[in-house]
Order: C-alpha cells, then structure tokens, then sequence
C-alpha cells in the first residue's frame, strides 16, 4: 500500500500512458520538418563527362510533411486504444488513493479506541487499586480470609497487564498511522472525538445503484474493455491498403548566395500505397489475439461489477446488524454496572462475599471493553462502505456514463 508521502511526490504509472497516449495520438497529424542540407563534390577527369576534373556544389532547403491518409481506422482506433489504457491507469491510481484513505480512516479508528480502552483500563485499575486496599485493612483486622487479599490482587495485576498491553497497542497504531502518512501526526490527535459521537457522515437509506460507477475498478475494467475493442479495429484495419503522401518545397542551388534568386524553387510529391500481400498468417494472429483480449476483458469487467454488488451488500448487511449488535451492547454495559452496584453494596452490607464483587467488577470491564470493540467494528465497516462505494455516496458523486460511439 503506497503512502500519502509517495502519493504526493512520486511518478504514477498514469503519467507513463498518458506519455504514450501523446506520442500514438501525434499519428493523426502531419509530419513536417524544415531541413537544410549542403555538399560539395570533386570528379576526377574520367567521370566528370567533360574530360577534365571538377567539384560539384549543391545547397538546398525547404519543408517536407508526410501523412497517412487513415480511411480504414486504424490510426484512429490506435489512438483510441492508447486513450482508453491511460484513462484506465487513472482509474487504478484513485483506487489506490482510496484504499489510501481507507486504511488511514481505520488506523486512526484503531488509535481512537486503543485510546479509549487505556483510559478504560485506567479507570479500573484505580477501582481494583481501592478494592485491594479495602480487602487488605479487612484482612489485617481478621474480618476476611487470606484468600480473599488472593483474588483482589490476582484482579489488580490482569488489569495492570492489560494496561501496558493496550499502552503497546497504542504506541504501535501511532506509529502504523504516521507510516501511512509519511509524517509525524499533527498535533492534539489524542484529543480526537470519541468513538461514541458520529466522528463519519452517515450513510442515508436508499442508495442508488450508480453509486457503483463510482468504484474505480469498474472504470478501469470498463476502459480496459474499451481499449481491447479499439485494438480490434486498429487490427482489421491492418488488412486493408494504407496510402501515405509526401511531398517537399524548398530551394535548391549550386551556390548558397543563390538559394532565394528567382528561378530556384523545387517541389516533388511522392504518394505511396501499400498493400498486404503474404505476411505468412501474421495480421490474422494479430486480429485473433485481439479478439481474445477483448474476451478476457469482458470477463473481468463483469467480475469488477459482481465483487462491486458483493462488497456493498456485505458493507451494508455489516451496517445493520452492528447498529443492533451495539444497542444489545449498551444494555449489557448497564446491567453490569447495576450488578457491579448491587454487588458492592451487599458486600459492604456483609450480605455477601468479597468473590461477588470480583466477579460483577470483571463482568463489567469485559462488557465494556466489547462495547468499544463492537463501536471500532461498526465504524469500520463504515469505512468499509466508503470504499465499496467508490469513495463517498453523497448525490454529486453518482457518475452518468456517458453514450459511447460503437468501435469499428
């Protein structure tokens, strides 16, 4: 996966298309070139035609153009083929700039609730720290048995473990996200908003379908499609004549004082055709190999569109069910606390033992650590929408596929 550093600095594959796209869609104009050229040369006696020697001059200069004139398409279905690989390219580019911020959005999620897991654990660190020593002081005046100081302490010392284990997940995410960046994080990221507020656009109901035109990988595919179609045409056109034309103006003397006197001008024009005749079976396999192309394309454009359906159903399926999964996960947390409430009073009443509490105490920090495990999961999958969708889903974002001439 590229950084946002390599994004911003270094040479895509779309810029190398593009290059050629320029240099295949310079055929469809001329070619015209000023030149000017001089010799001089000495004939012995017996060559020169008037029984002496002698040394010849000429200097001459002028504007030459070539074109091809393209009445098949081949030219043209070249050019459009070149077109079609670099738009496709630009495609392959945003997808990767979009898998970009996907993995950027859920780096930062992950910090923000490896975050809010520490100041959880914290949170019951001091709890059990108070548990310890209220166990201890009753152990000490015999009101409780050894094996109750056991318990408390043996609680105290998970959570202290826990704490260093979620204070290294933390400072592995900081640094996994600013290994995407490029760059140091900017500063007060710890200060982000918590996992509970709505820190994503929400997502409305009733999304079109032309969303989808949207993903970069059916715009890729689609162009790749276009582009083996137009390398079909460009193929059978390679079996009909092409005719070419050339001509030149200039002047031309045997002394360069008299280039521009009157009477110097030349022209020539020189058509040419050219026929295939035997190539033994060469443009045949050309036009076959195009032709395959083209079908393995299709196939590829059709599952760009399948996994395209397949993502957003999944994303969206995720989307429900974590809505309801984190409702039931919030009613958890509550009852928890409430026995965590009841627990601790009916222990001080002397109702009950010490071993209740333990238990409403880890009952309760195991609820509410899923609870901020199944809030990082539903936000993801949030993101996860995102990028199945192409990169957002707000109505200026739904692409109208525009009518396209068929390729002959």
């Amino acid at each position: 996966m590229p950084t946002a550093m390599e994004f911003s600095g270094a040479e895509l594959p779309s810029g190398k298309n593009r290059t050629q796209y320029r240099i295949q869609r310079s055929g469809l104009a001329p070619d015209a070139s000023i030149s000017a050229t001089g010799a001089r040369q000495r004939l012995p006696d017996d060559l020169s035609g008037i029984g002496t020697d002698m040394t010849a001059s000429q200097y001459d200069t002028g504007l030459s153009v070539s074109y091809e004139l393209d009445f098949f398409g081949r030219i043209r279905n070249l050019n459009r083929a070149a077109l079609e690989t670099y738009l496709s390219t630009e495609e392959a580019r945003r997808s990767a700039h979009i898998s970009l911020v996907a993995e950027v959005a859920n780096a930062y999620l992950a910090i923000r609730a490896d975050q809010e897991l520490l100041d959880l654990t914290r949170s019951t660190v001091k709890t059990y720290e108070n548990s310890y020593s209220l166990v201890k002081r009753s152990f000490e005046a015999g009101a409780v048995s050894e094996m109750n100081v056991r318990q408390a302490e043996s609680a105290l010392a998970d959570a202290q473990a826990q704490l260093k284990q979620y204070t290294r997940q933390l400072a592995t995410g900081i640094n996994g996200l600013q290994l995407l960046l490029g760059t140091q994080l900017p500063a007060g990221l710890d200060n982000g908003k918590p996992l509970t507020d709505s820190i994503l656009t929400p997502v409305s109901a009733g999304l079109p379908s032309e969303l989808l035109l949207n993903r970069p990988e059916i715009l890729s595919a689609e162009h790749q499609l276009l582009a083996a179609n137009a390398n079909i045409g460009a193929a059978r056109a390679a079996f009909f004549p092409s005719i070419s034309l050339f001509g030149s103006a200039g002047t031309a003397s045997s002394q360069i004082s008299g280039l521009f006197e009157g009477g110097s001008g030349s022209w020539s024009f020189m058509p040419s055709i050219n026929i295939p005749v035997f190539n033994a079976g060469r443009l045949s396999a050309s036009l076959d190999y195009a032709e395959i192309q083209k079908d393995i394309n299709v196939a590829r454009y059709e599952k760009a569109i399948q996994n395209a359906f397949r993502e957003v159903a999944d994303s969206l399926a995720a989307r429900g069910t974590y809505a309801d999964q984190l409702e039931a996960q919030k009613r958890r947390v509550a009852s928890s606390k409430r026995y965590y409430d009841l627990a601790n009073v009916r222990y001080r009443a002397g109702i009950d033992s010490y071993l209740t509490v333990l238990d409403a105490q880890r009952q309760l920090f195991g609820s509410q650590q899923q609870l901020v495990g199944v809030q990082m999961a539903k936000l993801s999958s949030e993101v996860l929408l995102y990028k199945a969708l192409g990169g957002g889903w707000n109505e200026n974002s739904i692409v109208k596929a525009p009518a396209r001439a068929p390729v002959k």
